[in-house]
């Protein structure tokens, strides 16, 4: 499936804005988060971490999405800037443009359910792995590995298929 393009009001730790498209060739770690999700803070943040650190950046890029559904007016971009450096947070973080509904705009057009939510997609841009929840580290690696060793080829899972982690614990859920 392919990946719809994000859309970002407000950049952070990148002077450029980033796209999908310019980011072909690179497999794409995609970590939907809201900084007072306790599974994001927890989980999510700290796994995406390990990974931009792990993998090489020309070979596997990592991108935050803060995508806000509840606690609006306390999830500003001032604020995300705040928690962003309290965190050491270097990837780059997009902020999710608010939608005309209660999600916002790239959440409801990945069919995001909740935070934290992780999405990879292949060299080519195709999302193969969509995950709800708390994720293991050895599984996203191995998914990672086997789209870096095959190149755009599929990993094992199938890409309509969402991994929910059930009972994760602090996951936030629209």
């Amino acid at each position: 499936m392919q990946t719809p393009e994000l859309d970002v009001s407000e950049w952070f730790n990148t002077d450029t804005p980033l796209t999908l498209g310019g980011l072909r060739g690179r497999v794409v770690v995609i970590e939907a988060f809201q900084m007072l999700c306790p599974g994001c803070v927890l989980h999510g943040i700290p796994l995406v971490q390990s990974i931009q650190k792990t993998f090489p950046e020309e070979k596997v890029a990592v991108i935050g999405l803060h995508t806000v559904f509840e606690h609006h007016d306390a999830m500003t971009p001032v604020s995300l800037k705040a928690f962003l450096h309290e965190y050491r947070i270097t990837f780059p973080v997009g902020v999710d443009r608010q939608g005309v509904g209660q999600l916002p705009n790239t959440m409801s057009r990945f069919g995001m359910r909740g935070t934290p939510s992780l999405v990879l997609l292949d060299q080519s841009g195709r999302i193969v792995v969509h995950h709800l929840g708390q994720v293991s580290e050895l599984q996203l690696g191995s998914e990672i590995g086997s789209l870096l060793t095959r190149g755009a080829a599929s990993v094992t899972s199938n890409p309509a298929t969402v991994n929910q982690s059930e009972g994760a614990s602090g996951s936030c859920n629209v």
